[in-house]
């Protein structure tokens, strides 16, 4: 008979909500939702985290737009406690568990023709028009919820090191994006609205957090129809053992872990990817052979400083993609995000995908 205890993954309606922090400066509540109209090629993806024992939220929107601008905010609101996650303009708010949230924001971002330029922010907001946006949003499931809180079977919860944890609960699910998306004019030049109805998915984390408590990792959540979905996962261990891999696929109403994936990433003279040829397989042994095209891409870091003064960086490349992937018999296509991070060595990113 085995002594290692039984690890069980719990999740509770509640944990839609905000917790109760954890004693430990880094802990951070995120809330993520990101969605797609293929028709239109609009996209765009939301992120709170509240980083209450620090005193203020991270508050990221970005828009991509049609005509391949993007828009985008971020900043760091200041945050008294974690009842809400409403920081900076942005608000999401849960209207069912599991079933219907609503994201609202109404704010600036930054207009970019030259997404890339975000490499510098200080110049990309100093160079750029911001004007004035608007987002009117509901979010509904499509899936059933994916992953929770590992614990022990007895309730206890599993120690975590706060320095070097990137979270201690995470779940996911797809959905169906719908609303409107409003810009300001620039200059002389009329408002925009879009109306958006389209598939995305939605994700939400809490524990203690450091960007740079991974080395790197490459995360592609993607949508092709309400009963079809992946999201592959890669993240690289710091000791340089064989990277985690895995991830889910949705048949019909079903979430499948997937046991094994790979990614193959071109990449352009900045290291931002460009294109992409995954392979995925389930635990029912299905395989899956998905081809990313990347639309837009916008760069963005984050920065700090560790126990003895080191500067750390880590870079993000947030990537709306197009995907496609034959199903059944039948190729389909459907967008998602890429989304790669690396920390960053001697002005480069470390990940093994730019030898």
């Amino acid at each position: 008979m085995s002594d290692t205890p039984e690890i069980v993954t719990v999740l509770f309606p509640e944990d839609e909500f905000t917790h109760e922090p954890d004693p430990v400066p880094n802990y951070n509540e995120s809330m993520y939702l990101n969605g797609f109209d293929l028709t239109q090629g609009l996209g765009a993806w939301f992120r709170l985290g509240n980083r209450v024992n620090e005193g203020y939220a991270e508050m990221s929107v970005c828009l991509y737009l049609p005509d391949g601008r993007v828009g985008f905010m971020f900043g760091r609101p200041r945050i008294e406690t974690n009842n809400e996650m409403n920081a900076g303009g942005l608000e999401i708010a849960v209207v069912a568990p599991f079933e219907h949230l609503t994201i609202s924001y109404d704010g600036k971002v930054v207009v970019l023709d030259e997404p890339e330029q975000m490499t510098n922010p200080r110049e990309a907001f100093r160079d750029n028009p911001t004007v004035e946006c608007r987002v009117r949003l509901d979010v509904h499931g499509v899936s059933p919820m994916y992953g929770g809180k590992p614990q022990y079977a007895d309730g206890t919860e599993i120690e975590t090191d706060a320095q070097n944890s990137f979270a201690k609960a995470h779940f996911e699910q797809h959905t169906r994006v719908t609303g409107t998306i409003e810009l300001d004019g620039v200059g002389d030049a009329g408002g925009e609205v879009w109306e958006i109805d389209g598939l995305g998915l939605r994700d939400k984390s809490w524990g203690p957090r450091y960007w740079q408590a991974l080395s790197w990792y490459r995360w592609t959540p993607m949508i092709f129809d309400e009963g079809f979905a992946l999201m592959l996962s890669i993240i690289g261990r710091p000791d340089g053992k064989e990277p985690r891999r895995g991830g889910m696929v949705l048949e019909g109403d079903e979430y499948h872990h997937l046991v094994d994936c790979r990614i193959e990433t071109d990449f352009d003279d900045l290291h931002h990817q460009t294109s992409m040829r995954m392979w995925a397989k389930s635990e029912t042994g299905k395989e899956y052979e998905i081809t990313g095209r990347v639309n837009a891409l916008i760069p963005l870091r984050n920065r700090r400083k560790d126990l003895v003064g080191n500067e750390l960086f880590t870079r993000i490349t947030e990537a709306m993609t197009t995907f496609e992937c034959e199903h059944d018999g039948v190729l389909k296509t459907g967008m998602g995000m890429t989304e790669y991070l690396d920390q960053v060595v001697d002005g480069v990113p470390i990940g093994p995908d730019y030898d």
